[in-house]
């Protein structure tokens, strides 16, 4: 397996699509979350949100993509949290067909490595507490809980974690 590289999303009819397969590919993801019915994913509200987050400052949606070309993931990265100045992942998502195949650490050294050669000390995420298969992928890569909070935009019970990039 080769290491994806990350794409600005461009915002064609093509990659929307794309992306509202990767959402239909993780249901449960899209239940738990409250933001899609994950049986009636709306390309117009996929793409109206993903504006919005690509408007909000310092923030980044990416695409990220195999050899081939193909869609394995997608990437929201806050370069600077308005609270504590620190890079953040706001989403990470594998598509559905390929968890557990190493998509997800890959993307996440890639994010990482991004960070730490900017010098950036550390970054942070938030799992929602309903989660507990995201909360143990991301402490199986050595991100510690350092907070309990609900999340700033729907107010879900969200775990604040930090991992050290020095």
């Amino acid at each position: 397996m080769s290491t994806p590289t990350l794409h600005p999303l461009a915002f064609s009819p093509g990659e929307i699509a794309e992306i509202v397969d990767l959402y239909a590919s993780n249901p449960d993801y899209c239940r738990d979350a409250g933001e899609y019915d994950p049986e009636h994913i709306e390309a117009d509200r996929v793409e109206a949100d993903l504006r919005e987050e690509a408007g909000t400052e310092a923030c980044e949606v990416l695409l990220a993509r195999d050899a081939q070309g193909t869609l394995v993931g997608l990437l929201s990265l806050l370069n600077r949290h308005p609270r504590d100045g620190r890079p953040w992942i706001g989403l990470l998502m594998v598509h559905g067909g390929l968890h557990r195949k190493g998509f997800g650490r890959l993307l996440v050294d890639l994010v990482e490595e991004r960070f730490r050669s900017e010098g950036r000390d550390g970054v942070r995420l938030a799992v929602l507490e309903n989660r507990p298969s995201s909360l143990a992928f991301w402490s199986s890569l050595g991100w510690q809980e350092i907070d309990r909070r609900p999340d700033v935009q729907h107010g879900r019970p969200c775990i604040v974690m930090h991992k050290e990039l020095a």
